[in-house]
């Protein structure tokens, strides 16, 4: 342990954070906390409505995907190429680490107890206090306690990876303050969102890590206080998570009707052509596209047609996760603004929906897209001018006034008209015409590199440099495996990459949009601000977002960011379904309830022959 880091665990003494926000006399332990308002569940609350308290637990679920693995410690920089899932995972389940409050995926932003069965905070959020649930244990059986929360900053710190590595930048003094509580004050760095990243952060155990050698890689199963231990690991193939039986926490509310296998294996392959055979042959047991066209070929197969394998959409209530060429502005040839709106207008998306995607599909212009979040189609209101003020230079007028994207979201392959356009803005930043070639000033050919990571994203990054060669713009493609591309992004070496820019759309966008979008995030290493974005205008909106108390100043401030993104043209976003189309094999079940954010694997059972 570092000289530095020493005095959180020896702290004696509290103190105030700059505001000097005193601890209101009234302030109580709470079940749970919202990021605005209330949580909707009741301290009494026996389970969340979207999973089934008396599915049955047993046998067990394969999940398939492609890539590899040679790590098994996530907190780490050396984790963002390849560390295996399911680890800590947003789509398979936390199955080995857990954070001290659980989220709701029925509400915005709702966090419910945990490893911690209750909070405390003064109305400012100048500090937190958890309590830990004293049943709490590693799956060693060895207690949780204060010591390792404390510990599990100092290794992040000292040997973490972003995000977790910069947490303590706000947090001005972490203190045990009794034998199952622990109590974060925070300094004046903090936004109102910050204690609840703090209950998201994943804990672990002092005793079973050495902060020594916290940031290599290791293929030594970890100790978690999850559901599921580590039995079996095959580096780059399969890691296998066995129940823990004597698992602490299956009967609080937040994980009742979770983690219902026994045995939980994620078998790893080379594309995705070998994936979808393996389903077929029973390997896998669910296996979710977005591809209409691969939908249909994919569950076209002798056991589909005899009802072993069942298809079924789900419809979730938030924005769509964007994806979209991500310009590295970075680089030179990206940094103009002007170009980079020139360039996203000469996506084809048109030509795309009816060839390839069968009209299934819609255009995405705005990061969250069909919410009220969104300022797409939106003429700016009041609040949102206020904020936008200080930048009125950095949105487009058309993004101001509500009128931008008509065009696109019309969905009409891409014609002279929209080629003339985007070639008189590309003049205006500099660019002409010399031949066949598009060059600036100095006579530098405008030619760039798409990097894709699937047969899909070659095939649209293809249809973009058709479109883009008829101006004088070569583009070359080039196909990584998803290792490949992982140190690429990691390194932000790429012109161009197909990407996305989460794992899914929210209605409670937070800190988050730091790691994507913020100045800082935009220097260091390993984050997902993979554009490069760094703009002050940006940088303002996420601060507003972040500290604000009234839901509209909220809503506004997001609106306000949406802008800005659009107006700056730092992903040209393509397309997307806000279905989830899912096939499984029969022998599963799951809720009847799909939640807010869409359907839950952690929640699915293994039928009975009763069922």
């Amino acid at each position: 342990m570092s000289a530095a880091l020493k005095p959180l665990r020896f702290a004696l003494l509290a103190s105030l954070i700059a505001t000097g926000a005193a601890v209101a006399a009234d302030d109580q332990p709470k079940h749970g906390i919202a990021m605005h308002g209330a949580p909707e569940l009741p301290a009494d609350f026996s389970h969340f409505p979207y999973a089934n308290p008396e599915a049955s637990k047993g046998g067990e679920i394969t999940y398939c995907v492609v890539g590899s693995f040679d790590n098994l410690n996530p907190f780490i920089l050396k984790s963002m190429r390849t560390t295996a899932r399911g680890v800590i995972d947003t789509i398979f389940g936390n199955l080995v680490f857990e954070s001290l409050m659980m989220r709701s995926a029925d509400e915005p932003f709702s966090l419910y107890g945990l490893l911690a069965e209750s909070v405390e905070m003064d109305e400012a959020r100048s500090y937190a206090e958890f309590n830990l649930n004293p049943d709490a244990k590693w799956s060693d059986g060895t207690d949780v306690t204060p010591e390792d929360v404390i510990f599990t900053y100092e290794a992040y710190t000292e040997k973490g990876r972003p995000p977790y590595s910069s947490r303590m930048a706000k947090i001005e003094k972490i203190e045990k303050t009794g034998d199952h509580s622990v109590r974060f004050t925070f300094n004046d760095k903090a936004d109102r969102e910050f204690p609840l990243i703090v209950a998201m952060t994943p804990i672990i155990p002092e005793h079973a890590f050495d902060i020594e050698t916290f940031d290599q890689t290791t293929l030594k199963p970890v100790t978690g206080s999850g559901a599921y231990r580590i039995s079996e690991v095959e580096p780059g193939r399969r890691i296998v998570f066995t129940r823990n039986e004597e698992y602490w926490g299956e009967n609080i509310p937040s994980k009742r009707g979770f983690d219902n296998f026994d045995k939980v294996t994620i078998e790893y392959f080379l594309n995705a052509n070998s994936l979808i055979e393996a389903f077929k042959k029973g390997i896998c047991s669910v296996y979710a596209e977005s591809d209409p066209v691969r939908r249909q070929r994919g569950i076209d197969f002798p056991a589909a047609r005899e009802g072993k394998v069942v298809s079924e959409t789900f419809t979730n209530g938030i924005p769509p996760a964007v994806t979209g060429f991500f310009f590295n502005t970075r680089r030179e040839k990206f940094a103009d603004p002007q170009v980079r709106r020139a360039l996203s207008k000469l996506y084809d998306f048109g030509w795309v929906n009816t060839n390839v995607l069968r009209g299934e599909y819609e255009r995405t212009l705005s990061y969250w897209q069909g919410s009220h979040l969104s300022a797409l189609g939106k003429p700016a209101d009041e609040r949102e001018r206020a904020l936008l003020e200080p930048f009125a230079d950095r949105v487009t007028p058309d993004v101001m006034d509500g009128t931008y994207g008509k065009a696109e979201m019309a969905g009409a392959p891409i014609g002279r008209d929209e080629m003339r356009e985007a070639l008189r803005m590309l003049q205006e930043a500099g660019y002409s015409l010399e031949g066949n070639a598009l060059v600036n000033a100095d006579g530098e050919a405008l030619t760039f590199e798409i990097l894709v990571t699937s047969e899909e994203g070659e095939k649209l990054a293809a249809v973009f440099q058709r479109v883009l060669k008829k101006i004088g713009i070569d583009v070359s493609i080039r196909l990584l495996d998803d290792s490949q591309a992982q140190q690429r992004k990691q390194r932000y070496d790429f012109d161009v990459i197909i990407a996305s820019v989460g794992f899914s759309g929210s209605l409670s966008p937070g800190i988050e949009q730091i790691n994507r979008w913020g100045s800082q995030a935009a220097k260091a290493e390993g984050t997902f601000n993979l554009s490069g974005a760094a703009d002050p205008a940006i940088d303002a909106m996420i601060d507003a977002m972040l500290n604000a108390r009234d839901m509209n100043d909220y809503a506004a401030a997001v609106r306000a960011l949406d802008r800005l993104l659009m107006s700056g043209a730092y992903v040209v976003p393509m397309q997307h379904d806000s279905d989830e189309w899912v096939a499984y094999w029969s022998d599963l079940a799951h809720p009847e309830k799909t939640p807010l954010y869409g359907y839950k694997l952690q929640t699915w059972w293994h039928k009975t022959d009763a069922e």
